[in-house]
C-alpha cells in the first residue's frame, strides 16, 4: 500500500501552521509554524530532522509563506523529500461549516463558496483559512485539497440540542444555533479512547474534555457528537483563558450603559479580557494561575481556578444526565493533558458516576493513561490530541475514495 505524504496546513490571520504527515502510521516528517504574515519581522520556524530552522523572510501574503513552507520541505539541506511531487494531498483545517457541512470533503468552486458564505459566522478565522487554500490552489493547482472542518463533527446534534430558546425565525433568517468547534479533537480522542480501551465506539458514552487556552466539551454517544459546549461562537460554553464562557446576555447592555462602551466593545471584553484572565488579573496561561495560587497563595488565581474547575465539573455532569450515563471521561489538550491538579480538582465530587481516581497515576503529563483505578465502573483518560493526524487521515480517506 501506497504511503500517502499530506500536508496539513492551518491558517491564522497572520500565522501558518503546518505539518507534512506520513498518513499510513502518522510519522511526522517536518513540522513549523510561519509567524507575522503580512506584518514586519515575518518568520518561518521548521523542525524537521531534529532540527530547528528559523528562516526570516518577508510574508506579504499567506501565498508567500505557503511558498516558503514548500521551499524548506525541498531544501537539499534542512528539506524532507525531493520535490513537491512527492506532496500527495493538502489538509486544510476550516473553523466554521456552518451547516453546509457533515463530514470533510474535496475542495472545489463550491466548496469554497459554502466557506465564503461562512464569513460572518467565523470572520477572524474563516477568511484566513480562504486565503490558504487559494495560495495552496495557485502554487499546487493539480494537487488535491480537502477541508476538514471544526465544526463538522458536531453536526450530529439533535435540533433539541443545537436550537436556542428564541424566535424561530432567527435560525431560519440567520442559521443563528449552535454549531460546536474543536471537533477535529474531540473526534480524535474519542475515537481514540475507545481504541486503548479495545472497545467499539458504537458501544460507548464518552465525555471529552478539550481544556485550554480554548476550551470545550462534547458528549459523544456511540460515536456521533449529541451535544457541546462551546456554541453559535467559541464564545459559549466554559470559562476559558480569555473568553468569558456563559453569561447571562443581560450583562452586555448592563455594561454598555454603566461604561457607556459599544456592543463591540463588550463582546471584545468578553473574548480577550475576561476568563481566568479577567478574573485573576494575573494571566490567561493556567502554568501561571497554578504558580500563583500554589505557590504564592494568591486568591484571586486560585478563584480563577475554581471557576474554571467549577463549569467544566458542572458540564460533566450534564453531559452524563444528557446520554443516560458515562462510560468514559476523557481530558485533553494542553490544560487537560499537561494539569494534573486541575484534572484532580475537576474530578473531586463527580465519583458517584462511577470511578476512582488513581492519583499516581494521575501524575502524568502528556502521555495516553488510564487514570482511574482499574475496578472503576467509569473509565478516566488523558488522551493527547493530534488534530493534524485526524485532518491526514480525513484527507487520505477522501482522495483514496476518488481515484
Amino acid at each position: 500500500m501506497k504511503i500517502m505524504k499530506i500536508l496539513v496546513i492551518n491558517c491564522g490571520s497572520s500565522s501558518l501552521k503546518y505539518q507534512l504527515i506520513e498518513s499510513t502510521d502518522g510519522n511526522v516528517l517536518a513540522k513549523g509554524l510561519a509567524e507575522r504574515i503580512g506584518i514586519n519581522d515575518s518568520m518561518l520556524t521548521h523542525n524537521a530532522n531534529g532540527e530547528k530552522i528559523k528562516i526570516k523572510k518577508d510574508m506579504k501574503d499567506h501565498k508567500d509563506a505557503i511558498k516558503l513552507v514548500l521551499d524548506a520541505l525541498v531544501n537539499s539541506d534542512y528539506g524532507v523529500i525531493k520535490d513537491m511531487s512527492e506532496i500527495d494531498a493538502v489538509g486544510h483545517r476550516v473553523v466554521h461549516g456552518g451547516e453546509s457541512f457533515t463530514s470533510s470533503v474535496l475542495i472545489n468552486d463550491e466548496v469554497l463558496k459554502a466557506i465564503t458564505d461562512c464569513i460572518e459566522l467565523a470572520p477572524l478565522h474563516n477568511p484566513a483559512n480562504i486565503e490558504g487554500i487559494k495560495a495552496c490552489q495557485q502554487i499546487m493547482p493539480n494537487v488535491p485539497m480537502v477541508a476538514v472542518f471544526d465544526t463538522a463533527f458536531h453536526q450530529t446534534m439533535p435540533d433539541y440540542a443545537y436550537l436556542y430558546p428564541i424566535p424561530y425565525e432567527y435560525y431560519t433568517k440567520y442559521r443563528i444555533r449552535r454549531y460546536g468547534f474543536h471537533g477535529t479533537s474531540h473526534k480524535y480522542v474519542s475515537n481514540r479512547a475507545a481504541e486503548i480501551l479495545n472497545k467499539p465506539i458504537e458501544d460507548l458514552k464518552i465525555i471529552t474534555c478539550h481544556l485550554g487556552n480554548g476550551s470545550s466539551i462534547a458528549a459523544v454517544k456511540y460515536g456521533k457528537s449529541i451535544d457541546t459546549s462551546m456554541g453559535f461562537t467559541p464564545l459559549e460554553g466554559l470559562a476559558m483563558g480569555t473568553r468569558s464562557g456563559s453569561i447571562d446576555p443581560s450583562i452586555i447592555s448592563y455594561l454598555m450603559e454603566k461604561e457607556n462602551i459599544s456592543a463591540e466593545e463588550v463582546v471584545n471584553i468578553l473574548n480577550k479580557k475576561s476568563g481566568v484572565y479577567g478574573i485573576s488579573g494575573i494571566s490567561s496561561d493556567f502554568r501561571d494561575l497554578e504558580d500563583a495560587a500554589f505557590k504564592n497563595g494568591d486568591e484571586r488565581a486560585q478563584l480563577a481556578l475554581n471557576v474554571f474547575a467549577y463549569r467544566v465539573k458542572k458540564t460533566i455532569g450534564a453531559y452524563a444526565a444528557a446520554m443516560g450515563g458515562v462510560d468514559v471521561i476523557v481530558f485533553t489538550a494542553g490544560v487537560g493533558e499537561n494539569g494534573p491538579e486541575i484534572r484532580e480538582f475537576i474530578l473531586d465530587g463527580l465519583e458517584f458516576l462511577g470511578f476512582s481516581l488513581d492519583k499516581e497515576k494521575n501524575k502524568v503529563r502528556g502521555k495516553e493513561t488510564i487514570i482511574s483505578t482499574p475496578n472503576s465502573k467509569v473509565s478516566v483518560m488523558v488522551v493527547p490530541t493530534n488534530e493534524e493526524y485526524m485532518i491526514a487521515k480525513d484527507t487520505e480517506k477522501i482522495v483514496k475514495s476518488i481515484k
